[in-house]
């Protein structure tokens, strides 16, 4: 049975250990996997405009001996003249793995169903969970570990970011706290599927509404922009919404001593994020964009060796 990789649980905790150890392997040693040799090629589909995601899917095919074929759904046949299943059966029997960023799940998990090679989400409305490969990583190299870690996320929590932080960090070992407003805050089913799995670990998942509540004591604060592609039109609302959830130096000064800053870009300055605390010595934004590359490497390897 193929594996694919659509939602941050599609692992287990065991194996996403497995994963984020790897990926500090490659780091080190970025060519010493060769898993697409031949060259194989790796779709690589944006329904979505993207840079980190374009960048370093991109590289970590090259760098793993293959060739990424770019597409997007403007150019090609896919969610217009042909459905997904389709597509799913022309291109699974040419390439080694199918990357998707899109906007629906189900598009994602139509996908899988019909395709005979690894499907990785790279992006949905509903979960970022190579995003959160690349932020345990990157936690995990500066903290040594993920177990017992405290991370708070503070800003718009009904969103991918917040289902994928609440499950990905409870799967390693983490405390995870929310703070967003009444309206914004995560899906309540996410949210026990998250408190399911801290349970396993003796760890801790806490919703609120003041981020003051959510960021003391933690080790790692992460935000997110307010407005994410596709709420264009709501700018102004949500820019009143969440006018008290900038993360600021005050709000970071509440955290552990040994706090950093992450946030997945592009970022606002001024809006979700005080331009000091974003630029600041607290800030590892840049180790974790560029993480996503020796993440990714690692997932498509691990996928690649899991292929039966």
């Amino acid at each position: 049975m193929v594996r694919h990789f659509l939602k941050d649980d599609d692992i287990t905790p065991a194996e996403q250990a497995e994963i984020l150890d790897l990926a500090i392997a490659l780091k080190k040693d970025p060519y010493r996997e060769k898993v697409f040799a031949g060259p194989k090629t790796v779709a690589v589909i944006f329904d979505k405009t993207s840079t980190r995601t374009r960048v370093s899917f991109a590289v970590g095919i090259a760098d793993l001996g293959g060739v990424p074929l770019i597409m997007d759904s403007g150019t090609s046949q896919l969610g217009g003249k042909e459905s997904v299943a389709d597509t799913a059966r022309v291109l699974d029997r040419q390439v080694a793995q199918i990357v998707w960023r899109t906007y629906a799940q189900a598009g994602l998990e139509e996908m899988a169903k019909h395709s005979r090679v690894p499907v990785i989400n790279s992006l949905s409305d509903s979960w970022h969970p190579c995003q959160l490969l690349a932020d345990l990583m990157t936690i995990k190299e500066h903290f040594g570990h993920t177990d017992g870690v405290k991370i708070a996320y503070v800003g718009d929590a009904a969103n991918n970011m917040g289902n994928s932080y609440l499950v990905a960090c409870a799967m390693a070992g983490m405390h995870v706290s929310i703070a967003a407003p009444k309206g914004y805050q995560p899906d309540p089913q996410v949210v026990q599927r998250a408190k399911e799995i801290a349970k396993q670990f003796g760890t801790s998942i806490e919703i609120h509404e003041r981020p003051e509540d959510a960021i003391r004591h933690s080790h790692v604060v992460a935000t997110d922009t307010w407005v994410s592609m596709g709420m264009e039109k709501e700018k102004q609302k949500r820019i009143k919404v969440f006018s008290d959830y900038t993360v600021t130096k005050r709000l970071l000064d509440l955290a552990d001593p040994s706090v950093i800053f992450l946030h997945c870009l592009p970022a606002y300055r001024g809006y979700e994020v005080a331009a000091d605390v974003i630029d600041g010595p607290r800030s590892f934004i840049w180790e974790e964009a560029e993480n996503r590359l020796h993440a990714q490497k690692a997932l498509m390897v691990w996928l690649e060796r899991h292929k039966k």
